[in-house]
């Protein structure tokens, strides 16, 4: 059942204030000027990165937020929940537009369909439903998975969704039949991660089988499992041609794959422990490595070689970006920093310091100027990334009603 929730004024109120737990979620909007954090303290925040001021925080949901997704318009913000329900939330006016229940579970995952018209929310309750945005209506509930469904892949045309689930299957969905077209069937443990190349051709997955698999999305079939990993697969990155898919693992190693021969083109060891993020630069020659051992390390797709290695962290790395002209990459750690690099002279540029504990997540702006840092301090700062100087941290004026 959908319940449609117009916003009420003596209901929900703005509040300028930090947020009080953990970042778990953040979005950038796609003209790059405004970035929404969710939080376990059961709010968003949005916040106007020019100005640096927080805009306001949305107050509606009863547990952590666990997702956030913006439409392609930019116009409305789309956060799920742990407290099972999806709200809408309009970003100029800073009023809810609707709260969608019906999960019978914790909400892990929200995709927004390409022409802004429909989201697809996963959930622990083992379903995914389609809500159609313009009438705030459930579209459809698709079922068919026996475990929680973890991640949501749309296909370029927005026509098919891929859903991957802890029952160990991905399963394709036709948005417009709302049937159920496939399920992918073979691996042996929980799927975390669907990927989906630029055409819109091929799904490859990971999972805790230590295997991807990649699938032909026409005819429903494995094209095959890409073996060699010796532990569980822990990132994947396609780069941008479609052609290549890097994985990385808890073995220590990175697995570069051909997908059209369905080869291993090279192993890259030098890390010491597990791999914990992946980044391809924008013209695909390169690939950037965080590792638990404290270190980035950047290698050539095409020769497969160790370009170098950037050392500076004193604790694992936990995320890696790379800016869109490709010219530097962004990391950071346990230790509470942030580190810019130069990736052609492999220097480290600056680090930027401030947050009191681990970061954990990294947004870039589209234009390449600023980036976004969450952290478990409960902040998000907002950095200048030509000046390395910390353009504000959002956190807010004092505490206010309307």
């Amino acid at each position: 059942m959908t319940v449609l929730s117009p916003f009420q004024p003596d209901s929900y109120r703005y509040y300028a204030t930090p947020h009080r737990e953990s970042v778990s979620a953040i979005a950038v909007t796609p003209n790059g000027k405004q970035v929404i954090s969710g939080s376990d303290d059961k709010t968003l925040k949005v916040w106007n990165l020019e100005t640096a001021q927080q805009v306001s925080t949305f107050i509606g949901h009863s547990y952590s937020i666990s997702a956030v997704a913006v439409t392609p318009d930019g116009k409305q913000v789309i956060s799920g929940s742990y407290d099972r329900t999806l709200r809408v939330w309009n970003l100029k006016t800073g009023q809810q537009v609707s709260t969608f229940t019906g999960h019978g579970d914790w909400i892990y995952a929200v995709a927004v369909t390409p022409d802004g018209k429909q989201v697809i929310s996963g959930s622990c309750d083992n379903t995914l439903k389609v809500w159609n945005l313009e009438t705030g209506k459930e579209v459809s509930t698709l079922t068919g998975h026996r475990g929680r469904v973890y991640t949501i892949a749309v296909i370029p045309d927005g026509k098919q969704i891929i859903s991957g689930s802890w029952d160990k299957t991905l399963k394709v969905w036709n948005l417009e039949t709302a049937q159920q077209v496939s399920t992918l069937t073979g691996h042996s443990n929980r799927v975390y991660a669907v990927a989906v190349t630029p055409d819109g051709k091929q799904v490859i997955s990971g999972s805790y089988d230590r295997t991807l698999k990649v699938w032909n999305l026409e005819t429903a079939q494995e094209v095959s499992t890409l073996t060699g990993h010796r532990e569980s697969v822990s990132a994947i990155a396609i780069t941008p041609d479609g052609k290549q898919v890097i994985s990385g693992s808890v073995d220590k190693t990175l697995k570069v794959w051909n997908l059209e021969t369905a080869q291993e083109v090279s192993t890259l060891t030098g890390h010491s422990m597990s791999v914990s993020a992946i980044a391809v630069t924008p013209d695909g020659k390169q690939v950037i490595s965080g590792s638990v051992d404290n270190t980035l390390k950047v290698w050539n797709l095409e020769t497969a070689q160790e370009v170098s290695t950037l050392i500076g962290h004193s604790n694992k790395v936990h995320a890696v970006a790379v800016t869109p002209d490709g010219k530097q990459v962004i990391s950071s750690s346990v230790n509470n920093t942030l580190k810019v690099w130069n990736l052609e002279t492999a220097q480290e540029i600056s680090t930027l310091t401030g947050h009191s504990e681990s970061v954990y997540a990294i947004g870039v702006t589209p234009d390449g100027k600023q980036m976004v840092s969450g952290s478990v301090d409960n902040t998000l700062k907002v950095w200048h990334l030509e000046t390395a100087q910390e353009v504000s941290t959002l956190i807010g004026p004092s505490c206010f009603r309307k």
